[in-house]
């Protein structure tokens, strides 16, 4: 019997895929729910799963692109019991250990024969003395031994190649680079910064973590602190939460924050749906399994699509301050950066702190200045004073009417 698999809708705007790359040769034998190919979106990269054991053949090639629900291949799911079969009748071999002879170091020696060697008292100089001639058969054996090459010495054509690399560009980083440009000719973005002492919520980080964990069950990051500051600076600077929409403006009354995901086939977006009424550990969590899900090729078009605002982090590469772009139709985007050790004036003394650089890039034509600053002023106060971050951003003396 032969089992079509077609390509599977990824969302409901795509109409067409593109065959990334097959996991596995045209015409193996495959297991039920194995990934046998990687399917290239303008979206999301996702994987194509064998809905039954088989042996496969291919009705696609590589950087074809198809139209969602046409036919990717078949598997002939009537060699499925030759492969149980096989499984159950084939038996692992062990390798037969060959150690060098301690008494002749350039002879390997098999345990069998080690062991046939000293039952009959003999050592390996009586074994080569043995051999009266050298024939084909011995010729042979040494051709097919591997062989260990010796390290080659730079030469002067290696270390000035000029050999170049070209490959074909996914369906994702099309889309992404069309995004971008997009951005710089149709927004009016600018950006401003500001800088943040990490001090006490490293403190704060470092003094719950192991009860986090034993809580939890995973670490605790700095990201979930910024997205809840975000997420409560957003409310109280709703147009930076704001877009365009042909002659409107709309400004959701949510924050749904989506964290930029560094994955091996480019960015996603994966988002944080209504992160102002979570937990800063349902956060964390949050964050996590998405950008497991992203890097692992399991992520849904869903879990990327929508979102009101987003955080970029540069930090984690090293980057000391950079202008991010938006992301369309969003109006602003975050950019968090690497925390370094600097002297800073504190209460009209120098102290060396640890300091982070932030950016909010933005649309000029529905964002102005006072409400750009005032957001990025709110997330500077909020995550130097994590403990607001608790209490929906008042402070503690608010709450106790003192």
């Amino acid at each position: 019997m032969l089992l079509e698999i077609k390509i599977p809708t990824p969302g409901e705007s795509i109409t067409e895929v593109e065959i990334g790359r097959w996991l596995i040769e045209d015409g193996s034998m495959v297991e039920k729910d194995q990934e046998v190919a990687e399917i290239e979106s303008d979206k999301a990269t996702l994987t194509l799963i064998a809905e039954d054991s088989g042996e496969i053949t291919f009705k696609v090639a590589e950087g074809d692109t198809v139209e969602v629900g046409s036919i990717a291949c078949v598997i002939d799911t009537s060699k499925q019991v030759a492969i149980s079969e096989e499984k159950e009748t084939t038996k692992p071999t062990e390798p037969e250990v060959i150690e060098e002879s301690k008494e002749n170091p350039h002879v390997k020696v098999t345990g069998v024969a080690q062991q046939m060697m000293e039952e009959h008292d003999l050592s390996i100089d009586d074994i080569l003395n043995g051999l009266k001639r050298i024939g084909k058969k011995e010729v042979e054996t040494v051709l097919q031994q591997p062989s260990t090459p010796e390290p080659k010495t730079p030469t002067q054509e290696t270390l000035s190649s000029r050999e170049e690399k070209r490959e074909k560009m996914t369906m994702l980083r099309k889309k992404l680079s069309q995004r971008l440009v997009a951005v710089k000719n149709e927004t009016a973005m600018l950006t401003t910064f500001n800088e943040i002492d990490m001090s006490n919520v490293m403190a704060l980080r470092k003094n719950y973590q192991n009860r986090f964990i034993e809580q939890h069950g995973f670490k605790l990051g700095f990201m979930s602190f910024f997205t809840k500051a975000v997420a409560i600076a957003l409310k109280a600077h709703p147009k930076v939460n704001s877009m365009i929409d042909g002659d409107e403006i709309v400004s959701p009354n949510y924050a749904d924050v989506g964290i930029a995901v560094q994955t091996p086939k480019g960015l996603m977006v994966p988002i944080v749906r209504n992160a102002e009424s979570k937990s800063i550990a349902q956060i964390e969590r949050e964050i996590k399994e998405l950008a497991e899900k992203a890097r692992n090729k399991k992520i849904s078009v869903e879990e990327l699509t929508g979102g009101t605002f987003t955080i970029t982090n540069g930090g984690v590469f090293g980057s000391l301050l950079s202008t991010p772009i938006i992301n369309p139709p969003q109006s602003g985007i975050l950019g968090m950066h690497n925390i370094v050790e600097r002297p800073i004036a504190v209460n009209g003394q120098v102290e060396i702190r640890p300091m982070m650089y932030i950016a909010l890039s933005y649309d000029h034509r529905i964002i102005d200045g006072k409400d750009s600053v005032g957001f990025l002023v709110k997330v500077k106060e909020l995550t130097e004073n994590p403990e607001q971050l608790l209490y929906g951003g008042n402070p503690i003396e608010q709450l106790l009417d003192i």
